[in-house]
């Protein structure tokens, strides 16, 4: 089977400005994207906050990332929801504006079982022609998709990866060892993307990548090319970087710092709010350490 999305995908923000998307800064976010080598980008992720977006939000979001990305890089649509009905919905959307493929989390809050998010993911692939990727991150969701529930779906033609947002290598092996190629599996964590890749991963959907695209491809490159030194150097001096964009809910720390940037206007939306003091001397004083604040 062949590999659709392999390297680096960043968890895209979405900027505010006055409480609305910002169309200019998302669209400048995706160049920026582009021009440091990320081999696809996912907006109305976690990290984008999809939460709080209204559907028309979510529409325009995702539309205007295809149009920004006008085929250069893959463009992986959230489009998840707790009704299968509404995930439907959105990923026909994707696939209407051109979407590459679209991510399904599993259904939050309602707490489904293995069989019904088996019965949920075969209801959306059975409705779309897009390939579609699995989004496990039990920590958000309270619910926890199981390695032999993907096995099972993988079975079904458009149903082509995983965000596994566990950091549990021996989750991650036991899909792999399941499942072979027939699922791409994708790091959901930016701190053990590395480990991942030991284990059998294809990628990572990123939220480091928002600030830093061309270090996280840097490094998936040198792993590529079987330079595990290089590899590893990298991915200890992101170390700290990655641990801090979670000092606080997700994604708080990574907005603050895509601000810090002047990637975007520092807004984010309730009930969310703005990165506490302290974090955010930490996070600067990362930021020119790794040398990612722009001159002053």
């Amino acid at each position: 089977m062949t590999t659709q999305f392999a390297g680096v995908f960043t968890a895209l923000i979405t900027p505010f400005r006055n409480n609305q998307v910002d169309a200019e800064a998302l669209q400048k976010l995706v160049e920026f994207q582009i021009i440091n080598g990320v081999n696809g980008i996912v907006p109305c992720g976690t990290t984008g906050e999809s939460a709080t977006l209204s559907h028309e939000e979510h529409r325009e979001v995702i539309r205007l990332c295809v149009m920004a990305a006008a085929g250069r890089v893959k463009v992986i649509a959230g489009a998840g929801s707790n009704s299968t009905s509404e995930t439907i919905e959105l990923a026909r959307y994707a696939q209407e504006v051109g979407a590459d493929g679209a991510l399904l989390i599993t259904p939050y809050y309602n707490k489904p079982g293995q069989e019904g998010l088996y019965q949920h993911y075969r209801a959306v692939a059975e409705s779309v022609q897009i390939p579609l990727v699995l989004y496990n991150v039990p920590g958000r969701t309270g619910v926890d998709l199981q390695a032999a529930t993907v096995a099972r779906l993988a079975n079904t033609a458009n149903i082509v990866g995983l965000k596994e947002a566990t950091a549990n290598m021996e989750r991650a092996s036991s899909i792999r060892k399941m499942c072979g190629d027939a699922i791409t599996l994708l790091s959901g964590d930016d701190a053990t993307f590395l480990p991942f890749l030991a284990v059998g991963g294809k990628g990572v959907i990123s939220v480091t990548s928002n600030i830093a695209p061309a270090k996280m491809v840097e490094l998936y490159q040198a792993w590529q090319k079987g330079d595990s030194v290089k590899a590893l150097q990298l991915h200890e001096a992101l170390l700290d970087i990655n641990q801090q964009l979670f000092c606080e809910t997700n994604p708080i720390p990574i907005k603050a710092a895509a601000a810090l940037l002047g990637l975007c206007q520092p807004e984010i939306r309730l009930p969310l709010t703005w990165l506490a003091d302290n974090h955010q001397v930490m996070l600067r004083n990362t930021l020119e350490r790794l040398e990612l604040l722009p001159p002053v």
